[in-house]
């Protein structure tokens, strides 16, 4: 290898030598050179058994003369034990994807609050905040505050600041020989010190009220859409109140987008601007064959959009998109075989409306011919309301769930004259798992919306998430589909043997 010293009697002295070798080159901006020293360095570190933790214990122990202490846990003391140790040297410098570069403006044109990144697994999102939330360190220096917060404090650890794409991982914090001087991670304090002294404290969205108190330069809150509720976001921007000459506190939020109402209020947030990426963005720094069999598994199917494309479903609402709903468009065949009534009751006059959606099937195909659904109105005349619209489309069944209200719901019905067509049906799982089946049947082109005056239907279609309060309409219509097209159980008599 021409111009490459291997002393197998040395073996990290030789990596170390590679290590300063591409360096210079790095400061040659050669980066041809930097690729090609890098295959080498790699195939010979192999060669010789290196591992990453050999080099950082070299690194460690051995400082160079005249160079600040190691960082400590406290002032004049010995370092903190369970600090981990610097990863090794990255393959090559740090070049960001535009996906992954701090955006000029927000969407509205503005200067941003708010940076929204949406990407799909392995698109680079956490290389994104790191190196984002270390620009920020070394602006801050000495007095910066800075937040970092993950669904879990497990997960702010093992993928914000020690993940391979995490804060330690950053080039930056090697100098040309390969030594570290990075940031130093004091986990009993759950604090982060950078070098210059800015300092980042670890949060955990499990625990909100941990975020009052204190107040922070910036922040970046990671996988928004897995954390369990909005408290913590909204806590941590109450926290972001640290200012200065020229400074203005931002958020960075990163995430694999899911369909909920949270991060549809987020990106629609004056001051927040998007940046997205696929997958395939960061192909190049995933395992060979990983995209490629995503999309065999997925491909076609709402995980491949969400997922793998980073998209929010019809930005980033539901399970039923506009043009699917567009799709399902068509004028009333007549003659079904069987009418049901889907009922989400309301159980108060000022509570949420009532649902009533009137679903025909003919064969194996779903017709959606009515929505009758009521709101301000008192159970009984929402009960009439019910018992009208399976009049009028000669009905053989009203399907109502019962989680609420249980018995009083279905003797309600029958007192205002349902009679034996009411059957009760209880929930016993989530909104959205239970409405994914029926999203299926649309998808096939198994469900067709005939009738007239369906459009608040559609946008509630739109905007069902499956977790807020209010989606009665949606809920109506999923329990009458299943009913008719996936054979829910409580409709039928149940026939049992006797022994």
């Amino acid at each position: 290898m021409e111009g490459i010293e291997v002393d197998p009697s040395n073996r990290i002295e030789t990596i170390v030598r590679l290590d300063r070798q591409i360096w210079d080159c790095l400061a040659r901006d050669d980066q041809a050179e930097v690729k090609r020293l890098w295959s080498i360095r790699s195939m010979v570190a192999q060669q010789l058994g290196i591992t990453g933790a050999e080099l950082r214990h070299y690194h460690e122990a051995a400082p160079a003369k005249g160079d600040d202490a190691s960082p400590c846990d406290e002032e004049g003391g010995d370092p903190d034990p369970t600090s981990p140790m610097p990863p090794s040297p990255p393959p090559a410098p740090l070049i960001l994807h535009p996906h992954q570069t701090p955006p000029a403006a927000a969407q509205d044109g503005g200067d941003w609050s708010t940076w929204l990144v949406l990407g799909g697994r392995g698109a680079g999102k956490t290389l994104a905040g790191a190196s984002w939330i270390a620009d920020q360190a070394e602006a801050l220096k000495d007095g910066g505050r800075l937040a970092l917060i993950g669904a879990t404090l497990h997960d702010v650890r093992e993928v914000m600041i020690e993940g391979p794409g995490g804060i330690l991982g950053l080039p930056r914090w090697y100098r040309p020989d390969g030594r570290w001087i990075g940031p130093r991670f004091h986990p009993s304090r759950r604090l982060l010190v950078f070098p210059g002294g800015c300092e980042a404290q670890t949060f955990s969205a499990e625990d909100a009220d941990g975020l009052r108190g204190p107040q922070f330069h910036a922040a970046w809150a990671d996988e928004y859409c897995a954390w369990i509720g909005d408290e913590a976001l909204a806590m941590a921007r109450l926290g972001l109140r640290l200012g200065g000459e020229g400074w203005r506190p931002r958020l960075l939020v990163t995430t694999t987008p899911r369909p909920t109402r949270a991060l549809k209020a987020l990106m629609a947030e004056p001051g927040c601007a998007i940046t997205r990426a696929g997958t395939s963005a960061n192909a190049a720094h995933l395992a060979d064959g990983f995209v490629e069999g995503l999309r065999r598994l997925y491909g076609g199917t709402r995980l491949e959009a969400q997922e793998i494309e980073g998209q929010v479903v019809d930005d980033g609402l539901t399970l039923w998109s506009a043009p699917l709903l567009a799709a399902c468009r068509s004028a009333p065949p007549g003659g079904y075989e069987r009418v049901v009534v889907g009922v989400d009751p309301s159980v108060t006059t000022h509570g949420h409306a009532c649902g009533i959606v009137v679903v025909g099937r003919i064969g194996d195909q779903a017709y959606v011919l009515a929505d009758r659904t009521v709101a301000g109105v008192s159970p009984d005349t929402w009960g009439r309301a019910v018992v009208q619209a399976a009049d009028d489309y000669g009905a053989d069944a009203i399907v109502a769930e019962v989680n609420q209200g249980g018995e009083l719901v279905t003797g309600l019905l029958r007192a205002v004259g349902a009679g034996k067509r009411v059957h009760g049906v209880r929930a016993s799982v989530g909104k959205r798992a239970r409405a994914e089946p029926v999203a299926a049947l649309y998808e096939q082109g198994r469900v067709l919306h005939v009738g007239a005056g369906l459009e608040a239907l559609d946008e509630a279609l739109m905007d069902f998430d499956g977790r807020a309060e209010g989606q009665d309409r949606a809920d109506a219509l999923v329990w009458a589909i299943t009913v008719l097209m996936l054979g829910e159980e409580p409709l039928w008599p149940r026939i049992r043997s006797l022994a």
